[in-house]
């Protein structure tokens, strides 16, 4: 059987990484331990993690037809991810970030999102949506999100929204769309303001097409909630020592994506999921399924 298809439409960035042993407060001047540049952005760690957990993986996005757009190209084209439907637009800028790592694995990331990009939705090759088993969306490109969402619910598709922190419109808008709502806490915060979590994930796993909601809490077990339901549940995390958390949650959605298109029940996804986060989290890489693997025996 061929492996499962997961589309992932949303944000690719260039990531600065600059290691420091403490993060500077202003004014300062210091010196860093070590730089990389890499692929990061949402949906584009998304896609990684689905390739390299076994699946089929394509992005869909946008980024400028500058130098930062046309590495991240690359850098997707050789983890395996298909970017057939990732445009490169003239006169526009790709999103760059620069993300600071103290020697706790903790970040500060200073994001800018590029400019120019269009919003238009119409070049989303939809009709590919018929050879996937589900679509992954975080709300960087939210008219993007609401159709391709809508498009895979007609379908009966599967599909994981990234709560991540964003406009409150935007979120209230994308998360009835989606059949798996997950959220960040500050994501969460902005989806249901003045709400606690139980409430907000009661309010999320009720509307529209979402069945299950959930909001990850970093190294606080992830609470999560099926439609129907009214006590909350929780996913124990997996306990590393951290190096560096970036990106960790885009690869719990990129992951919970695959397990769901392979056809894992809730709680099984959702411990798949947390434990792909982790080795992300503990090694600073977006681990390979062999590795996933040891962690769900160990």
């Amino acid at each position: 059987m061929a492996a499962p298809r997961v589309i992932c439409l949303g944000s690719a960035v260039t990531d600065h990484v600059f290691r420091v042993d403490e993060v500077p407060t202003a004014p300062a001047k210091a010196r860093a331990g070590d730089y990389r540049a890499m692929i990061g952005g949402m949906a584009a760690n998304a896609a990684i993690a689905v390739a390299r957990l076994g699946g089929r993986a394509a992005l869909w996005g946008r980024l400028g037809d500058d130098p930062n757009g046309e590495a991240a190209r690359e850098a997707l084209e050789a983890e395996g991810v298909d970017v057939s439907a990732l445009r490169l637009f003239p006169d526009a800028r790709s999103p760059v970030s620069a993300v600071i790592v103290d020697r706790f694995g903790e970040r500060v990331t200073l994001g800018w999102r590029g400019e120019n990009l269009p919003t238009d939705p119409g070049s989303l090759p939809l009709e590919a949506l018929a050879e996937a088993q589900a679509l992954h969306c975080d709300p960087r490109w939210p008219e993007a999100a609401a159709r391709a969402l809508d498009a895979a619910g007609e379908r009966g598709l599967s599909s994981v929204l990234d709560g991540e922190r964003g406009e409150t419109r935007i979120l209230r808008d994308l998360a009835p769309r989606a059949t798996h709502a997950v959220f960040s806490a500050p994501g969460l915060g902005n989806y249901a303001p003045g709400l606690r979590p139980a409430e907000a994930l009661r309010r999320a796993a009720g509307e529209g097409r979402t069945i299950l909601a959930a909001v990850t809490r970093g190294e606080k077990p992830t609470l999560w909630l099926l439609r129907g339901e009214e006590t909350m549940r929780e996913m124990p995390i997996f306990p590393v020592q951290a190096t560096n958390t970036t990106g960790a949650g885009d690869v719990f959605h990129g992951a919970l994506a695959l397990a769901l298109a392979e056809g894992q029940e809730p709680e099984a996804a959702l411990r798949f999921a947390s434990a792909a986060g982790a080795l992300r989290a503990r090694d600073g890489e977006t681990p390979h399924r062999p590795a996933l693997e040891a962690m769900l025996r160990a």
